[in-house]
């Protein structure tokens, strides 16, 4: 078991070595429509890539959310097969918001080993999920 500031040292590591291994500016925040973002995160065991809905309005919530289930298809052709929907996704702060992901389970942050695999996943994912999302941001957001 690790103590807090270990693990808090790990995930800055590993995060630092990521920016360091794939040198490019994210779209991230920056996806100039209010309240969704792409993710990148490494939780207990798995780690994902997401489109993330974080209006605290559910109706709105709701109306993106639509909008990227009417793209599924073409979200699993173009991003991956294996892409999640989630109109209720619940974080582990409590908090609801709607989410369109891909998953890469049974890794840990603290297994040094798996960092390049998660890596190339972090990469391949999220570089596909931006163009996804610069290709159909105008559907999206109309």
């Amino acid at each position: 078991m690790y103590s807090r500031e270990e693990a808090k040292e790990i995930r800055q590591q590993f995060w630092t070595m990521f920016g360091k291994r794939y040198d490019r500016k994210w779209l991230l925040y920056n996806t100039k429509v209010k309240d969704i973002v792409l993710k990148f995160s490494f939780e207990d065991r798995r780690a994902l890539v997401s489109i993330d809905i974080e209006h605290d309005d559910s109706f709105y919530r709701d109306y993106y959310f639509e909008k990227l289930v009417s793209l599924q298809a073409i979200l699993k052709d173009e991003v991956s097969q294996e892409i999640i929907l989630d109109a209720d996704y619940v974080l582990e702060s409590g908090k609801h918001i709607s989410r369109a992901y891909i998953m890469l389970e049974g890794v840990k942050i603290q297994k040094k080993t798996q960092w390049p695999e998660v890596y190339e996943f972090f990469h391949e994912h999220m570089d596909r999920l931006e163009i996804f999302f610069w290709e159909y941001k105008d559907f999206i957001e109309s």
